[in-house]
């Protein structure tokens, strides 16, 4: 019997002990679970990060190809807003020269109510700049500086180089007006 109780009581602290280090190797497991968890998160914001960052690359990339070529019929109409974001009109027609076949002004129309009563102005190309999310044309200058800027009405467009050439010193004299280069 006292055989009997030795191996109860062996068995008893055995189980116990085993019950004790099983609870421990759970707990171990649960904190390891819990670790793999976090990395798992972990990476996961990793590759999200990195997915926005190639579409921000991609939608960059796309902008600078529809800056360097675009068809007209496209730009044609497109608004222009300065820095600020106020509509300064919208681009009413392009002006190449036949030379070099390259834009050389985008007429920006401006002021007026449904048409009537428009300034129309020749602002050098190089002087709007498309704005990251393709939806206007910028041009630095207030609605102030504009309203007062040489311009023209659509009766009577400069209708030879030279008077395209006299229109364009005009503005680079103006104030504030600054084209990129």
């Amino acid at each position: 019997m006292k055989t009997f109780i030795s191996i109860v009581a062996v068995s008893f602290l055995s189980v116990a002990f085993i019950g004790s280090s099983f609870a421990v190797d759970v707990q171990e497991k649960r904190q390891e679970l819990q670790e793999k968890q976090q990395e798992v998160k972990e990476k996961q914001i990793e590759l999200n990060q990195e997915r926005q960052k190639e579409s921000v690359e991609l939608t960059q990339e796309s902008n600078k190809s529809m800056q360097q070529v675009s068809r007209a019929s496209k730009i044609i109409g497109t608004k222009v807003k300065n820095p600020n974001g106020e509509n300064l009109g919208d681009i009413k027609d392009l002006v190449i020269d036949p030379a070099s076949g390259q834009v050389v002004y985008g007429v920006v129309s401006f002021g007026g109510v449904l048409g009537v009563g428009d300034k129309l102005f020749a602002i050098p190309w190089d002087g709007l700049s498309w704005n990251s999310d393709k939806k206007y044309y910028v041009l630095d200058l207030d609605k102030e500086t504009l309203k007062k800027a040489p311009g023209f009405d659509k009766k009577h467009w400069p209708d030879t180089s030279n008077k395209w050439e006299r229109l364009r010193e005009e503005l680079n004299q103006f104030p504030l007006y600054h084209p990129k280069h």
